[in-house]
């Protein structure tokens, strides 16, 4: 099927005749609404979240404009220690206009979100069209800090696909999702982003990414090569006079990053005919059969164990590993507690305890730089949050039959479930991470009444991996089915990963992947950037962006580097050498802590 979507059209015919889509939105954006920041500029970028002049009903303009400044600020490092827009990157005026619509895979339940960026100084000369998939579970605008960032002042067109998540959120409280143009319309009003099987009040809300019902992270590569045919079709649109735009006339240029990133190594494994011109692919979730680890192994395994290793004495440093005094926090030696009275752990002290648990961490691959950095990541409770809503995702379960009693509803004033006020829910599509909690949204169950009540949940979770019966075999099967396959050889390929990510290791997901690719005579570039780590967004936070170096500008580098192989003949580069970067520290970043060569 996928050899279908990844040929060359050699006729008039519209690309997107292999595209099952409805309404396409076309919409102008110029002078103080433009492609790349919705006119607010890098300053109002960074700034608080821009308020709605109506907060109840929220106009498609405003909500654009906060999803835009959601995505960025989700993504990249605007704080004023960390360089962008003086170092590297910007976020220069671009006027254009938009093309949004429903598309639908074969055979999927619910559609994914794709956009076209069309610049009003589209190159015709060098037709360049920027194709990617947003990171983690976020909207259409997911990945506008990478692809948008670098592809519009390039004079690409960018074509965006949510691949099946989003902060699409149908609430049946009210019966109510998401319209094509951001805003909420009940069911039967408008297409919707997501619009699940009818239910009664009490389902609560549900999220596209986990209740869908089709497994969304096993498509993903098609849902970047159905990006990119919308986006060629648009462009036939736009210019129907240089009509057909095809792979063969407009180089496709795929980059991602995280999810996203994965999302373009799956498409490019689907790749045989020379669909894409280059892949670049940053930090990304990538899952290879039978080499490294599957995220649904380490998150499940990180939830139960890492908050005992982290109280170990070689953590104490660790921002986000200790309290304000120094201790561990709360919670963390009650899971050594935990586990010592299960007999997985014999110490009889919590220095004892935690050194065991680190170990026990380190021989399944985990280094101490990752658990360092996964600190973050724990004491935000990610690993519970993550496991839940894929596991929901594999075993395509609906909003009231998730695994291990979880559920996801509004929260109310007493922190209980309860049902979300209008302007919370008019919001969500702008401000919504596309994986609760968060928003006014609580992820609920999964606890018991003890002392550590989370690890009940966490242990249900995990027994969905390394148990055998009908429910465990049926999420490995899911998980089989995201496993990314092998790119063309010709293909160029740039992966980069943060030595330091402790949400996505590298020795589980690059690493594998990349070695994967070279035992079969594929040669890919990595660069496994010292002292990068998951979230340049969070290098904002105190002591943390002392310790590390943001990943964007490696990404915007390796996009340079193919668009002089592509459009200036220069020699892709055979093994160029890895960044020696440096910590920020305490001040701000200079070029030469990137190391850049």
């Amino acid at each position: 099927m996928l050899f279908a979507c990844a040929s060359h059209e050699t006729g008039k015919e519209s690309a997107m005749s292999e595209v099952d889509y409805g309404e396409v939105r076309v919409t102008e954006h110029r002078g103080h609404d433009d492609l790349l920041s919705a006119g607010l500029g890098l300053a109002g970028l960074a700034a608080a979240p821009v308020p709605f002049a109506d907060p109840l009903d929220p106009s498609a303009e405003a909500l654009r404009r906060r999803a835009i400044q959601t995505s960025w600020k989700g993504i990249a490092d605007l704080g004023p220690l960390g360089g962008y827009g003086s170092l590297y990157g910007g976020v220069p005026d671009v006027p254009g206009r938009e093309y949004q619509a429903f598309a639908r895979i074969p055979g999927a339940r619910a559609p994914h979100r794709v956009l076209l960026q069309l610049p009003d100084h589209f190159d015709r000369q060098k037709r360049c069209l920027v194709v990617t998939a947003s990171s983690g579970s976020r909207g259409i605008y997911g990945a506008i800090a990478l692809a948008g960032a670098w592809g519009l002042p390039h004079g690409c067109a960018v074509a965006y696909t949510d691949k099946g998540t989003g902060s699409g959120y149908f609430d049946y409280a009210d019966n109510s999702g998401v319209a094509l143009d951001g805003r909420r319309a009940k069911r039967g009003e408008a297409p919707l982003e997501f619009q699940p099987l009818p239910g009664p009040p009490a389902k609560g809300i549900a999220i596209k990414h986990m209740h869908s019902g089709d497994n969304p992270e096993a498509a993903w590569g098609q849902h970047v090569i159905q990006a990119a045919q919308f986006g060629l079709a648009m462009l036939d649109r736009a210019y129907p006079e240089e009509a057909p735009f095809t792979p063969e006339n407009t180089k496709i240029i795929a980059t991602g990053i995280s999810n996203g990133g994965g999302a373009v190594l799956q498409a490019a494994g689907l790749d045989r005919n020379g669909f894409f011109a280059g892949v670049v692919a940053l930090e990304p979730n990538v899952h290879v059969q039978d080499h490294g680890r599957a995220l649904y192994d380490y998150a499940t395994e990180a939830a139960i164990w890492l908050p005992c290793a982290l109280s170990a004495e070689a953590f104490a440093g660790v921002p986000m590993a200790r309290g304000p005094r120094g201790a561990a926090l709360p919670a963390w030696p009650i899971r050594c507690a935990s586990l010592r009275a299960q007999g997985k752990l014999s110490g009889s002290t919590l220095i004892q305890q935690s050194e065991q648990a680190r170990e026990y961490l380190h021989a399944r691959g985990w280094t101490d730089e990752a658990m360092s950095t996964a600190a973050t990541t724990t004491a935000f409770d990610l690993w519970r949050v993550v496991a839940a809503g894929y596991a929901s995702s594999y075993l395509r379960r609906s909003a009231s039959e998730m695994p291990c009693g979880f559920h996801y509803a509004a929260i109310a004033a007493d922190g209980a479930p309860g049902v979300a006020d209008q302007a919370t829910r008019a919001a969500w599509w702008a401000d919504g991470s596309g994986i609760p909690p968060g928003n006014g949204i609580g992820l609920f169950g999964g606890v018991n009444v003890s002392a550590d009540p989370t690890l009940f949940g966490d242990e249900c979770l995990r027994a969905l991996w390394t148990g055998d019966d009908h429910e465990a075999q049926a999420l490995h099967a899911s998980v089989a089915e995201t496993a990314a396959r092998m790119p063309r050889q010709d293909l160029p390929m740039w992966v980069l990963h943060g030595a330091s990510d402790g949400l996505l290791p590298t020795a589980f997901s690059s690493e594998p992947y990349v070695e994967w690719l070279r035992d079969e005579g594929r040669r890919p570039i990595y660069w496994k950037v010292p002292h990068a780590q998951h979230f340049d967004a969070f290098l904002a936070l105190p002591g943390f962006g002392d310790r590390h170096v943001p990943l964007l500008p490696y990404g915007y580098f390796a996009l340079d580097r193919l668009w002089a192989h592509l459009y200036d003949a220069a020699p892709w580069p055979a093994n160029p050498p890895t960044p020696v970067a440096q910590p920020r520290g305490a001040g701000a970043l200079t070029s030469q802590m990137l190391g850049l060569p």
